[in-house]
């Protein structure tokens, strides 16, 4: 049968973000006790006393003070090369039966160029691409006909390597972009691949932006 403690810890462990803030003391544990509350009664499936989810809370920081924050700090400092480009420039044009073949013939148009930045992150409904804004001229021609649902140019990109443990380590995206987000810096697209992501921010964000990830490692 399950317990008050192991309903309590299954629950926090759900949420990277409550760990941290319970690690750091920034959290009442009344407040958090009442919050949850209803969550440990329907694992319970009985009516539970605040006081012991209280206590239960306090047990779980004892046992597992930093145990999470730890192992992400840890994983952060493996980060690996960063890159910064600049001179860039994003489109977003709506899905359509003609946009891949014209998305065809912009890859063939960019296999000529030297350093040239170019990616591309498909939705459901539409298609962003993020390339080296010299190519702004032949993007109107090659696009044509498809509709422009937003475009955005003075950006620049920063490209971190991930350690191959990523995937198996919760809360890596949230602990990085957290630190982002308290420097109030806003970030425009986020393209990723298994072992890396790009960040998209405006040429005035991207030397506070490389500080901060700097920082973390």
């Amino acid at each position: 049968m399950i317990t008050i403690s192991q309903a309590v810890e299954t629950i926090i462990n759900q949420r990277i973000f409550v760990v941290e803030i319970l690690n750091e003391g920034l959290i009442n544990y009344s407040s958090l006790a009442k919050n949850i509350k209803p969550e440990v009664e329907l694992v319970l499936g009985k009516t539970v006393n605040e006081g012991a989810i209280v206590m239960s809370l306090r047990r779980f920081v004892s046992a597992n003070k930093v145990q999470t924050i730890v192992k992400l700090e840890k994983l952060v400092k493996k980060l690996g090369d960063i890159i910064v480009r600049s001179n860039l420039a994003d489109y977003t044009f709506k899905n359509s039966d003609t946009l891949l073949k014209k998305q065809k013939k912009l890859i063939a148009i960019l296999s000529s160029k030297k350093d040239f930045f170019y990616t591309l992150s498909q939705g459901v409904y539409e298609t962003t691409f993020v390339l080296s804004d010299i190519a702004s001229k032949e993007i109107p021609e090659i696009f044509e006909g498809e509709k422009l649902i937003s475009y955005n140019s003075g950006l620049s990109s920063i490209t971190i390597k991930l350690p191959a443990e990523n995937t198996d380590q919760p809360g890596l995206y949230y602990y990085i972009f957290k630190r982002i987000a308290w420097e109030g810096i806003n970030v425009l697209e986020v393209i990723s691949t298994t072992n890396e992501f790009t960040l998209i921010l405006k040429d005035k964000d991207i030397d506070r932006a490389f500080s901060v990830i700097k920082r973390l490692k």
